[in-house]
């Protein structure tokens, strides 16, 4: 048996290719029962048959093997459950015959509160404590339900049959053929799903409501929320109606099953799973409701439904043959859930909100701790941490950049002849290739393999010498040190205006760029700006020099400039700032340019941009803080005056969300008249929970406008906050509430709220929304996690939750000492969920420790800060 053990994949001497599981759960007792009959193909001589399982125990004398042609029972002489690999090892006396036979195996098993295998779910209804039976497969637990070919290739057919109490919802991935009704129990038969990989098998067991819709071609849509809630999902359904009826036309294959569920369960660790017919969702994801969700909510509904919803085509007809090519299924999916949103939304410019996933991408992707889109995955417990902004967001970048380059029809095209070409099978990244190579002419392979096969971006450098344009690549990293990465870089510019562009592909380190058709037909063109990376679709950074930034800066005081072009600037200027390539000064005087924006995309990241450079400043040199909050305060004046704590009649959606994010910095920075309003708002909010003075999108501004005035001896805002917490019962309301509460400014408030989030008031799944702490707090932040350190690995470290745990708290700190007083605490704790994730975070914090050094050594900084301080906007 030893020659099965340490094996990244199963021995392929067996091919299933039809389950019949029956299940049994028992919601009060928390366990379940259950039997599995696999039609397996024998296709080469054996006498073992190595399957997954994980946390089950096998019945005795369950186990059987029976051929089709001999009829012969055969017994296996011996059973191994082996639990580091999770596989099942059966032992027969002889050689199997080579066909079609048929393995059965009995099983029992728990239903845990893991929220990953067979798990259950607390809900109340009426006053009381239930509990729901879910299942969360992906990557890989379907092992911790029934015995299986656990493997995203080894796809079969699957008739599932559950026995349930008879008052219970039942829903599982296709329609029900059979219901029978036993006195307190039913038997549930469902029809028989195509062929697909067991870690889209879905089953939920529980009571619920539902809302109903149809789409054009007669698929029934349904979306199930708790008892009272229906209204709840009425956006959702209509968000997923109308993407169906559009991936149908873009993907050229319609739906491919008769039915669609999507369901809310209040336990669940990831945002949503797009199990085949049957897409589970956390509540905050899912629900929508008029009287207390935010904008933001609204927009995360309708991305998210999006996703989940294009994975019914990419990802679930078609699959990734090995978890090496996940980014074939989340990057993809990611980029096309802003297709098909701007498509419904168009008024929300969502292809503007989509540099919000580049930006991560390329934040975590200048790490040398990165990883590249196509990761060798050798041991299960290895996937969870690939499931990341890499994969992700980097993944849709890149996708956005191909289409880009491609053009939009071509693109289309030859995804419909990919997904025909793969239905009901699996495919690699090069499969995808191919189909887009044959349909463009171009050879994508070459250009793509830059991009998916080698962590890392490059940064283009851009100078002027007499008419030309000088252009170099070379790896970024945040770090500032080199990288020997290299990379084919689709290169695209502008020239003055948006109607004079080039574009051409970067494929050497350096080439020069004749740019006289430019400069001869227009007067001035000598000072005109040079804008590279139009509308930021391609996944790099550019640096320019001196007079092409003094240009540039110009242009966006003249609004002459695209928002994603304002954005775009704005984010490689910090990121070339934080990397030491650029002065800090440099940047402030930068964001002084942007005082008047009022796109969203752009001041969200400019806030977030201000946030963590006060962050540094507090370290470089606290005397300067002062300075550089009035400085925030004034570029972010022009647009909260505009905005207004009131909501206008008719805004525009993007308004809605803004305000709530300018008055958050504003209260973040101290600002007295926006948190002498947060109180007042919020006092009135206590008073009727209905108000007029506090709507959902400017709660949290108010939270945290409420959370700078807490302290110990003030702690009347906190305790009213959590009573706030503990009376609602919607998911976005206690998330709203938890990322706020740890923004207070003094640590011993703020311990009292990371305790708070291992308490039985914070559900597992949310803990990790309290943990953005104010800096002030990091080192209560850090001690804490230490103390607590054993309780948080034993109930989040088998999920990939854990891992936000060590990026929050550890990430902040600026000083070598810390991430060597880090690096010796986990040296003897670390564990593999959370390796990565560990490494990138210390990484972090060396890079902040290397930047606070070199802004303390910038001459004349102080100056600088207290000029743009005072200068009146």
């Amino acid at each position: 048996m030893e020659q099965f053990k340490g094996q990244p994949r199963l021995p392929k001497f067996a091919v299933p290719k039809r389950y019949d599981i029956h299940l049994k759960p028992d919601l009060s007792a928390c366990t379940f029962a259950g039997s599995v009959a696999i039609d397996l193909d024998i296709v080469a001589d054996t006498k073992y048959i190595v399957l997954n399982a994980a946390e089950l125990s096998v019945v005795t004398g369950s186990v059987s093997f029976t051929n089709r042609g001999f009829y012969k029972v055969l017994e296996p002489s011996k059973i191994d459950l082996v639990e580091a690999d999770e596989i099942l090892v059966l032992e027969f006396a002889e050689t199997l015959p080579i066909g079609i036979g048929v393995l059965r195996i009995g099983f029992e098993g728990t239903l845990n509160d893991k929220m990953k295998g067979f798990y259950r779910s607390k809900y109340e209804h009426n006053g009381e404590k239930k509990n729901m039976a879910v299942t969360q497969f992906e990557p890989a637990d379907a092992r911790r339900c029934f015995p299986c070919w656990d493997e995203p290739a080894c796809k079969a057919t699957f008739k599932i049959t559950l026995d349930v109490p008879s008052e219970l919802v039942a829903l599982s991935n296709m329609p029900i053929v059979e219901e029978k009704v036993n006195g307190h129990l039913k038997t549930v038969s469902y029809q028989e799903s195509p062929i697909m990989s067991t870690y889209l098998v879905a089953v939920v067991v529980g009571l619920f409501d539902y809302v109903e819709d149809c789409t054009s071609d007669g698929v029934k849509v349904r979306v199930y929320c708790q008892v009272g809630k229906a209204n709840h999902g009425k956006f959702a359904l209509t968000v997923a109606v109308g993407t169906l009826e559009l991936y149908k036309e873009y993907f050229a294959v319609p739906y491919s099953l008769p039915k669609l569920d999507m369901v809310a369960i209040p336990d669940f660790a990831a945002g949503a799973m797009e199990n085949y017919g049957l897409v589970t969702y956390r509540e905050t994801a899912l629900l929508y409701d008029d009287q207390h969700s935010a904008a933001a909510n609204k927009q995360r509904v309708a991305t998210v439904v999006a996703h989940e919803l294009a994975h019914q085509w990419f990802g679930n007809l078609v699959t990734m043959e090995w978890w090496t090519h996940l980014w074939l299924n989340e990057g993809f999916a990611t980029w096309v859930s802003y297709l098909a949103t701007d498509s419904l939304f168009p008024e929300w410019k969502i292809w503007t909100q989509f540099l919000d996933e580049s930006t991560e991408g390329l934040r975590l992707d200048g790490l040398a701790e990165s990883h590249p889109i196509e990761v060798e995955i050798n041991h299960a417990g290895e996937i969870d941490e690939i499931f990341d902004a890499i994969s992700y967001r980097k993944g849709a970048s890149v996708i956005r950049m191909l289409q880009s380059y491609l053009g939009a029809e071509s693109f289309q095209r030859s995804l419909a002849s990919y997904i025909k070409k793969y239905a009901c099978s699996n495919a690699k990244t090069e499969d995808l290739w191919a189909a887009l190579e044959e349909g463009s002419g171009e050879p994508v392979n070459k250009l793509m393999n830059s991009w998916t096969k080698q962590k890392g971006y490059p940064v283009v450098s851009v100078k002027v010498k007499d008419e030309k344009l000088a252009f170099e690549q070379s790896q970024f990293l945040s770090s500032g040190s080199h990288g020997d990465g290299h990379w084919i870089v689709p290169i695209t510019l502008c020239c003055g205006s948006y109607d004079a562009r080039k574009n051409f592909l970067l494929q050497t380190k350096s080439e020069t760029l004749d740019i006289k058709e430019f400069l001869s037909d227009r007067s001035g063109a000598a000072s005109a700006w040079i804008k590279i990376n139009v509308d930021q679709t391609g996944f790099y950074r550019v640096k320019y020099d001196e007079d092409l930034s003094g240009r540039l800066r110009y242009a966006i005081e003249s609004k002459n400039l695209s928002a994603t072009d304002r954005f775009g600037i704005l984010d490689d200027s910090f990121a070339l700032c934080m990397a030491r390539q650029q002065s800090l000064t440099s940047l402030l005087t930068l964001m002084g340019a942007y005082r008047e924006e009022l796109e969203y995309t752009v001041l969200s990241n400019l806030i977030s941009i201000s946030f963590k450079v006060a962050r540094i400043v507090a370290d470089v040199n606290p005397e300067l803080l002062d300075d550089i909050k009035r400085f925030f305060i004034s570029l972010f004046q022009y647009s909260a005056e505009k905005l207004g704590w009131e909501p206008k009649q008719g805004e525009s959606h993007l308004d809605s969300m803004l305000r709530g994010e300018i008055l958050t910095a504003l209260a973040v920075f101290g600002h007295d008249l926006t948190l002498n309003e947060a109180s007042r708002r919020f006092h009135a909010f206590l008073d009727d929970r209905n108000t007029s003075l506090l709507p959902p999108d400017i709660r949290k501004a108010a939270y945290v406008g409420v959370m700078q005035t807490v302290s110990t001896s003030n702690r009347l805002g906190y305790e009213s906050l959590l009573r706030v917490y503990k009376e609602t019962d919607l998911s976005q309301e206690k998330t709203r509430i938890l990322g706020s509460l740890a923004s207070c400014p003094d640590p011993n408030i703020i311990l009292e709220v990371l305790n708070f989030l291992l308490s039985s008031e914070v559900r597992s799944q949310d803990a990790v929304f309290g943990l953005a702490v104010s800096s002030q707090g990091r080192e209560t932040a850090w001690t804490w996690l230490k103390d607590n350190w054993e309780h948080i690995s034993k109930t989040w470290g088998s999920g990939f939750l854990i891992a936000r745990f060590v990026s929050a708290i550890v990430s902040p700190f600026a000083s070598f000492e810390k991430a060597k007083e880090i690096e010796e605490f986990f040296a003897s704790r670390s564990k593999p969920s959370i390796a990565r994730t560990l490494k990138q975070s210390i990484e972090r914090v060396h890079i902040n420790a290397n930047w606070v050094q070199s802004i303390q050594d910038e001459e004349h900084l102080t100056e600088a800060v207290e000029e743009l301080a005072h200068r009146v906007y």
